[in-house]
């Protein structure tokens, strides 16, 4: 896998295909430790402690299999990314957890094709998108505006639109980040991610120690439950999950990455149901199925 040292015996396939079953299974299940991790804590601060632990394990592990030190441009372009895709998407889904269903936010999380293909039309190829993948675009908008209508998941209210905005503009803020993955100047692989880690860590520790009711210490007060998926998230949602997805940003298709869009929903919906208690009815189901078929369409509409 992507944070093993890279040997000879793991061929292209068998990297991608371990890379893309981390990303659809464990990435899906993060939504629920997301939730368990920030009930009784500041979403911010746990956040920034889930990645600044990781980087701070997998950078000295990166550097002691020998891969190099990033220059100046390579450090400056990972913390970038890192602030994008862990600083405000990562942090903006912990906050977005307290008002949705876990369920529902990797729904919305999975519109993730949608924002690739306009940003990248808009701000980077400038290449029109397909007439099959403006359907699954559009699709992607119907199935929005069937989820957030009155009734769609039980127990929503007011505050559920507050979740809603936040995930929106973290798509925006991912799509962003991994557009530009491929156009800047990186290190390896290893130290791009541990850094990318660190560099979101310090960012939301910083934004949380400035608005959020903590100290630097006050992890010490978390109770048990919340430490356990915090040593969850840092080991298996971002050092393996993170770098699974980093790696495949820089080898894989865009098409081929976007597919965790339709695994995440289903493996987070399910484990709400199971272990948190969230009931969905049949308009959410509806609704999620709408949008799942929008993901379809936009990515075989980029093929």
């Amino acid at each position: 896998m992507s944070f093993l040292p890279a040997q000879g015996r793991w061929s292209q396939h068998s990297k991608l295909l371990l890379n893309l079953i981390s990303v659809y299974f464990i990435w899906g299940s993060t939504y629920l430790f997301i939730h368990f991790m920030t009930e009784d804590m500041p979403p911010l601060y746990m956040a920034g402690w889930r990645v600044l632990v990781a980087g701070c394990i997998l950078y000295p592990f990166a550097r002691l299999n020998g891969y190099a030190r990033p220059s100046r441009e390579e450090a400056v372009s990972s913390g970038i990314i890192g602030v994008l895709l862990l600083g405000f998407s990562m942090g903006g889904m912990s906050i977005a957890i307290q008002y949705l269903p876990t369920g529902i936010a990797a729904l919305l999380a999975g519109l993730l094709p949608l924002f690739l293909i306009v940003i990248n039309w808009i701000a980077f190829a400038k290449a029109r998108p397909t007439v099959l993948a403006m359907a699954g675009l559009l699709t992607g908008v119907a199935g929005i505006a069937l989820l957030v209508q009155p009734g769609s998941f039980k127990e929503t209210s007011p505050d559920s639109w507050v979740g809603i905005v936040i995930i929106l503009f973290c798509n925006v803020f991912w799509a962003t980040g991994t557009l530009l993955s491929s156009r800047m100047k990186l290190p390896h692989q290893l130290i791009s991610s541990s850094v990318q880690m660190l560099a979101g860590g310090v960012f939301l520790l910083c934004i949380s120690l400035l608005f959020e009711p903590v100290s630097f210490l006050s992890i010490l007060d978390a109770p048990g439950k919340a430490i356990g998926a915090l040593v969850y998230l840092a080991f298996f949602g971002s050092i393996i999950g993170f770098s699974s997805y980093a790696w495949l940003a820089r080898n894989a298709s865009p098409q081929l990455l976007s597919t965790y869009a339709y695994v995440n929903p289903v493996v987070a919906m399910f484990l709400g149901w199971a272990f948190a208690g969230e009931i969905l009815n049949g308009q959410s189901i509806v609704a999620g199925g709408v949008i799942l078929v929008g993901v379809v369409l936009m990515v075989l509409g980029k093929r």
